[in-house]
């Protein structure tokens, strides 16, 4: 017989009143905390240099907060590691609200290639998904292909005689064209650089055939009539490119965004994740925010604490199968 089948009904009853009791006055002692959130200054860590989308998402966040909220919020770049020397802050830090982390695709693609101190998927709160960057898949106007269709065509028949640039091996540039491989079944050469803008003038010249970048990288380039489009890497098409056609459409079910996400450390209460969230989102849709943004190439997204979780872990998934498909290594 069970222990709870030997107590008396009156007993069974008063355990179970103490019971709620004890959880009501959890649930009540949290919420003087979580009304009160935020009282002193928050800091959001951005595990790359000043300049890049995750940092300006971060200080236009940081800036709204202390508007809104009348609190110091500041950014700290602590950069080194691929992302992971600032995410291992933000997963060591206490489950108050107050650090917090703004992140990029690295953080997806860490855990295939990199040993990380901290678990990603375990670790973290994940608050909203801030924005969405598309890339563009792009060639020298001279290159004989001229859709994502006869791209596959020329690489089924030449193997290996496709070449792509990227911007080193593992960063978004290099996974797009890597999950692009992994889906179609072709073969190219990967071609890396030390950075985008050093890939870009054997690009223009045709020494190198493809290159899968951003929008803000490339888009003065193709207006300038050095790139010519082949595709972009969203489902949908973008307002800054209308006419570029979504890869998706000849390959079903590709989509590869270099995306930016805020997160804190594991177990921060629900209610301060309910309060970040809400102001992030309502943030997102002012006017100075989406131009800002819009200026960096991305799409606000600005989406539900859960649905961040969601993406973030389909996120992983796809990018583990990715890594592990193309045989990259932390000594690619």
């Amino acid at each position: 017989m069970s222990q709870v089948s030997r107590l008396s009904a009156p007993a069974f009853c008063l355990c179970a009143a103490m019971s709620c009791a004890v959880l009501f006055a959890a649930s009540v002692l949290s919420l003087p905390a979580a009304a009160a959130y935020p009282e002193r200054p928050i800091r959001i860590i951005v595990p790359f240099p000043p300049g890049g989308a995750s940092d300006v998402i971060a200080r236009l966040f940081a800036d709204k907060f202390a508007q809104t909220w009348g609190v110091t919020a500041v950014v700290d770049n602590r950069t080194g590691a691929s992302g992971i020397i600032g995410t291992d802050i933000v997963a060591k830090a206490p489950a108050d609200g107050y650090t917090l982390g703004m992140v990029a695709l690295s953080f997806a693609i860490n855990p295939a290639i990199h040993k990380l101190p901290y678990d990603s998927d375990r670790d973290f709160t994940f608050v909203t998904i801030a924005a969405s960057n598309p890339l563009v898949l792009v060639s020298n106007p001279q290159f004989q292909a001229r859709s994502v269709k006869e791209l596959i065509d020329m690489a089924k028949t030449k193997p290996d005689g496709v070449t792509f640039a990227s911007s080193g091996t593992g960063t978004s540039p290099h996974m797009s064209a890597e999950l692009f491989k992994l889906m179609t079944g072709v073969k190219m050469l990967h071609v890396p650089y030390k950075g985008s803008t050093a890939a870009h003038p054997d690009l223009f010249a045709g020494r190198v055939n493809v290159m899968f970048d951003t929008l803000i990288a490339t888009l003065p380039h193709i207006k300038g009539g050095r790139l010519k489009v082949l595709g972009i890497t969203s489902k949908t098409r973008s307002a800054e490119l209308p006419d570029a056609v979504p890869i998706a459409e000849t390959v079903p079910g590709y989509e590869s965004t270099s995306w930016v996400v805020m997160m804190g450390p594991s177990k921060i209460p629900a209610p301060v994740v309910e309060k970040l969230n809400a102001e992030s989102v309502r943030l997102l849709v002012l006017p100075d925010v989406k131009e800002r943004v819009a200026r960096l190439g991305a799409v606000p997204v600005g989406n539900s604490a859960s649905e961040a979780r969601k993406f973030i872990h389909a996120e992983l998934a796809k990018w583990t199968k990715t890594v592990k498909a193309a045989g990259i290594t932390s000594g690619n």
